[in-house]
């Protein structure tokens, strides 16, 4: 995740949340993406408190770090020195072909970035430096990890070799795409200018309380048939917040709240996001007072994961056909 703005309820149903799931079925490597964070301009001192927030909510959430490995990107050099290497085996037309950097560009493609245009490649970095298998993604990013499996394969048939596998996307979960509050049809940002738009994990219970109460919805009774939730954007989207949160189906939300108001719908969403998100918030807030003990765990972190880097960088290295030090 991203060092930029606070961390919402998206981001740990879609993420978080999952990634916990992930722990006892293989190493697992948590990063805070601070190098993708400065596509945009950050401010430092503001980037360095997002990074610390990012890894405590990690942790908080349930993350291991006797478990898995939770560090910061730039603290691993690797992933810059790899995504240079990669970007020599990237197509400009595939590239041209990512979604997120023509909506993130708009119509100042001119003025844009060129680590904008790059991300892709640093993310593809992200994923190879560790030769990963699976990768847990939401919707709007299996397109980037499509391109890491073309960039594998094109390293791969360049050389003659079986080095890189192709990661598999790993979708997970009820709530691969939570929307907006105020608006069923967008995603939930930490960049939409409306707080009222999403929740934050570090919201108190009374905030949570009425962000649900004054969430967008429709005039009609809730459906008894999930397909009706198609032409619903609004009812969707809290019924599918409702299943991730109470580790239940969208059909069987549906069935529960069938014929009623939202009003109900809203009560029992409420209760369900304050209980998942109040032992969180007062984790991360223990976390945050000590940033010499979380430094320290990110300092670990780091090194477990150079350890697991720098043989693999030093092997394309050798493939490339670069002189050792």
């Amino acid at each position: 995740m991203q060092p930029t703005n606070q961390l919402h309820l998206g981001n740990y149903l879609g993420a978080l949340k999952n990634w916990v799931a992930l722990q006892d079925k293989g190493e697992n490597l948590f990063c805070v993406v601070d190098l993708h964070a400065i596509t945009a301009p950050q401010d430092p001192a503001v980037l360095a408190q997002s990074t610390r927030e990012i890894a405590a909510a990690y942790i908080a959430a349930g993350i291991d770090t006797a478990k898995s490995i939770v560090f910061v990107q730039s603290h691993v050099s690797a992933h810059a020195e790899l995504s240079w290497i990669l970007s020599c085996f990237a197509r400009v037309g595939w590239m041209d072909r990512m979604t997120q950097f023509k909506e993130k560009a708009g119509k100042d493609r001119e003025g844009a970035l060129v680590g904008l245009y790059l991300y892709p490649v640093l993310m593809a970095a992200d994923i190879l430096t560790y030769k990963a298998t699976h990768v847990p993604v939401g919707e709007d990013q299996k397109q980037h990890l499509e391109l890491a499996r073309d960039i594998a394969g094109a390293f791969n048939r360049r050389y003659g070799v079986d080095f890189f596998p192709l990661p598999e996307p790993q979708i997970l979960g009820e709530a691969t795409r939570v929307m907006s509050l105020r608006d069923g049809s967008k995603k939930m940002s930490k960049s939409d200018l409306s707080d009222m738009s999403r929740i934050n994990m570090t919201d108190t219970a009374e905030i949570i309380a009425q962000k649900i109460r004054k969430a967008k919805t429709d005039p009609d009774a809730l459906p008894s048939n999930p397909d009706e939730l198609a032409a619903r954007p609004e009812a969707d989207n809290l019924l599918t917040l409702y299943a991730a949160l109470t580790d239940t189906t969208k059909r069987a939300a549906v069935a529960r709240f069938a014929g009623t108001q939202f009003s109900l719908l809203k009560s029992e969403l409420t209760e369900a996001a304050v209980q998942t998100l109040a032992p969180i918030a007062t984790r991360m807030t223990a976390l945050m007072a000590d940033t010499a003990a979380l430094d320290a765990i990110l300092r670990d972190g780091a090194e477990k994961a150079d350890a697991i880097a720098q043989p693999i960088l030093a092997d394309v290295k050798k493939l490339v056909g670069f002189l050792p030090r």
